[in-house]
């Protein structure tokens, strides 16, 4: 059974989750690359612990964040068909994947896609 959780762990979990909301609000998405270092860093879980943490916490963040993106009609609906069974199928793999593969793996792979990501946006 898991420790009961802090005053200061709730506090910690409760600004982490503010400060993800935000990040993923404004971007339109993103908030699995912000929150899995955090859920590591702040809260002390491992890899795949973030990882399967950060998928139950990006739903409810990204369908509040659609909601707001589809009243404000900032919505390409031409590409959305292909782009969600994209999403589904890459979802499943990467559960899968995520299953088999030990955290240093893990870690090393998220590692090198955030380095390539924040590249690709200086550049």
């Amino acid at each position: 059974m898991k420790d009961k959780i802090s005053v200061g762990k709730i506090t910690i979990c409760a600004l982490c989750g503010i400060f993800v909301g935000f990040f993923n609000g404004f971007f339109g998405g993103g908030g699995g690359m912000i929150v899995v270092p955090l859920l590591i860093f702040a809260l002390g879980l491992q890899e795949k612990e973030a990882h399967a943490t950060a998928i139950l916490t990006i739903l409810p963040i990204s369908l509040v964040s659609a909601i707001v993106y589809i009243v404000k009609g900032n919505v390409d609906y031409s590409s959305l068909g292909l782009t969600t069974i994209g999403f589904i199928l890459g979802g499943v793999v990467g559960a899968f994947l995520l299953k088999k593969l030990n955290n240093k793996v893990i870690r090393i792979i998220f590692s090198l896609l955030m380095i390539v990501a924040g590249i690709k946006i200086i550049w």
